[in-house]
Parts: C-alpha cells; sequence; structure tokens
C-alpha cells in the first residue's frame, strides 16, 4: 500500500570525488511526515545523485522509492497547488486565459496561441522579471532556439510576470531577440513575448505559488526568504547546490553561451572565460582547465558563477525597473513559479510539460530535445 507524505525538511546534498570523475557519488536524505504524524527517512542514491547536479531531471509528480514503494508528494500540494500532470492538455487548461502581447498590446488566448501553429508551440510561463527562473528561462531560450526550431517548434510564448517595460528590460540584458525587442529590418523572430503582471495565467494552469501562498499577513519577502531554504519549494536547495558542485554526466551548455553575454556586458565575475577581441568568441574557457573535474560535462562552480553574475548585475543592479508592483506582490507573484509546456498544436497533445517545483530548478531544454525529435 502507497502512503503519501508531506516533504518537512531536505537534509544533506554532497558529492565525493576518487580520483576521476567516473567515480562521482552522492548521497541524500530527506525526512518525511504522513497524515497521521509519522516521520519517514528515505535515500535513493540514483534519484538523488541526478537531483544534487540539476533537480530538473527528477519527476515532480512524485519520487518514488523502489524498495519500499513509497510515494512523496511536495509541500505544494497541501497548499492547493498540486504538482501532478493532470490528462487534460495544456490547451484545456489555458481555456480563457489571457495575457498581454508587448510587440502589439493586443489581449492573446494562450489556448488559442498553443493550438495555432503550423507544426508545434511552446509556452514558457515565466517569474517576474528579476527572479531566477525568469532570467533562467530567457537563457535557455536563447541557446537552444535553433534545436527547438529544428524540431517543428514554430511559435514561441515567453510570458512574464511584470509590465511591458520590465519583459522588455529583461530579454535585452541576456541578449533573447523577440518579436518586441527587433528592429524593423529583421525577420521576425518565433519568440513572442507577453506580460501577465499578476500571474494569472500561470495559475490556471496550476504552477507552484510557493510558501504560504494564501497567508496575506506575512511579507511576500519572508515567504520568499523561505522558499530559499525550501519551504513550499523542495528543489530549490538541490538546484542551488549543484550549481556549485557540478555534474559528471549531465551537460547544461547553455551556461556558456550565457556567461559569454555576461562577460561581453562586462558583467562581474568576469575571468570564467576569454574571448576573441575581434569576434567575441569563447576561445578559452577556464573552468575547463580545472584538475580532475575540467572534462565534466558540467564543471563544478560553472552555473553557480553564472547565478552570482545574474544576481547582481541583472537582478540587483537593474531591481528599480524588474521589480513587480505593488499590485503584482499582493498577487502573489513574487513567490510564484514558473512552467513549461511544447504542444502539438495539430492534435493538441503535450509533447512536453514541466512545472518549476523550486527556485533555480526550470526546466531543462536538454529533456525538451530528448522527448521531441528533430523534424
Amino acid at each position: 500500500m502507497k502512503m503519501k507524505y508531506t516533504i518537512i525538511s531536505k537534509a544533506i546534498v554532497a558529492v565525493s570525488i576518487c580520483g576521476n570523475h567516473n567515480n562521482a557519488s552522492a548521497f541524500s536524505s530527506a525526512t518525511f511526515i504522513n497524515r497521521i504524524g509519522a516521520s519517514h527517512i528515505i535515500r535513493n542514491a540514483n534519484t538523488i545523485s541526478r537531483a544534487q547536479s540539476d533537480p530538473t531531471v527528477v519527476p515532480i509528480k512524485t519520487m518514488e522509492e523502489s524498495n519500499n514503494s513509497v510515494v512523496v508528494e511536495s509541500e505544494a500540494e497541501t497548499n492547493k497547488t498540486s504538482l501532478k500532470m493532470t490528462k487534460l492538455p495544456a490547451s484545456t487548461r489555458l481555456a480563457g486565459a489571457v495575457v498581454t502581447s508587448v510587440y502589439s498590446n493586443e489581449s492573446v488566448d494562450l489556448s488559442k496561441f498553443l493550438t495555432s501553429s503550423d507544426d508545434k508551440a511552446m509556452l514558457v510561463l515565466g517569474t517576474y522579471a528579476a527572479d531566477f527562473n525568469a532570467i533562467e528561462y530567457a537563457q535557455r531560450l536563447r541557446y537552444y532556439l535553433p534545436q527547438l526550431r529544428a524540431r517543428g517548434i514554430s511559435k514561441i510564448a515567453f510570458v512574464l510576470n511584470c509590465e511591458a517595460e520590465a519583459a522588455k528590460t529583461l530579454v535585452e540584458l541576456v541578449d533573447l531577440m523577440t518579436d518586441a525587442t527587433s528592429s524593423d529590418t529583421d525577420d521576425k523572430p518565433i519568440i513572442e513575448l507577453f506580460i501577465d503582471p499578476k500571474g494569472e495565467a500561470g495559475r490556471k494552469f496550476g504552477v507552484g505559488r510557493g510558501w504560504k501562498p494564501d497567508d496575506t499577513n506575512t511579507s511576500p519577502y519572508l515567504k520568499l526568504l523561505g522558499m530559499l531554504v525550501g519551504l513550499g519549494a523542495w528543489a530549490t536547495l538541490p538546484a542551488v547546490i549543484g550549481g556549485y558542485i557540478g555534474n559528471p554526466f549531465l551537460g547544461q551548455p547553455w551556461i556558456e553561451d550565457a556567461l559569454t553575454v555576461g562577460q561581453r556586458k562586462e558583467r562581474w565575475p568576469s575571468a570564467a572565460l576569454e574571448l576573441d577581441e575581434n569576434t567575441g568568441d569563447v576561445t578559452v574557457n577556464k573552468f575547463k582547465e580545472l584538475p580532475l573535474v575540467g572534462n565534466w560535462e558540467r564543471r563544478p562552480l560553472e552555473l553557480a558563477t553564472l547565478r552570482l553574475q545574474n544576481m547582481i548585475d541583472i537582478s540587483v543592479k537593474n531591481w528599480k525597473e524588474l521589480a513587480p508592483s505593488e499590485d503584482a506582490l499582493e498577487a502573489g507573484v513574487l513567490t510564484q513559479l514558473g512552467a513549461c509546456v511544447v504542444t502539438d498544436s495539430k492534435t493538441g497533445e503535450d509533447l512536453f510539460q514541466w512545472k518549476d517545483p523550486g527556485i533555480c530548478a526550470v526546466a531543462n531544454f536538454e529533456d525538451v530535445l530528448i522527448k521531441i525529435p528533430v523534424v
């Protein structure tokens, strides 16, 4: 018989390196309380090894222990935010969900957007513009765009929970070309920029709402602080720690591209790469020169360095332009998480679907490439 548990704490995540990357291992433990108050501690080396380096490769719906068939559900489910993938396609759940085009200022129904492509359509439900998740979604879209197009994705909606100027500022900071930020002489990009200042479309889709989403007495900034240690966002700590310890097996090539953009814009830290003075291309990635771990698919500290750039020179430096409004704060966007879905526009079938389980735990676009073949 399967018992349901609520996560109350996430314990140690670590990695040991024994001579070479083939001996890398990870471990973790977590404490759970079921609905009658009994506690239970589980360990699963395979699941945790993947989670510590990139929690986006761990299923949101459940984490199962093969030895005892325990199914663990996240705390967010008890806060009226289901992390289970429902059988209803995204186009059905988003019927009537309206966002505003930054380019035209017109209202767009996301359900119709997903089913109006000649082939496939992608929807990225971002967060507020200064948020780690929104920034990383933009950076991943920039890098993976050619590969997404090669898979027949001909329309991409990037929705941010902010005002139009904040949305344009963010995509310009990461050099992401969208319909709202391209010049008249450019071919119209397939990424269409939308805003949903109060995050209504995301809530309709069922994204995570973080810690204490219905508590109107607690400061949203205090709720955000709780999420940074995993409250209402179980994958935050594994995602953050994974940025420091790297991963010998699972690559994330978008990181170098985002670091390159940051270095061209003189963001700090700026010593990770050496760029060609004429072309701006990477000539040396100093993380690849690290002893023992330089040949890992994702080197230790590489993603953490990018996130430090993002925090200091995008989020903090541009907080006034990117921060959510008071109305948006009251609506809960400071702690609302994001999502990503790819739909076959002809059949309405979802080919890929993801809901962020924590801060810095956005969709792994490598999974999109695996699930959707090149056409």
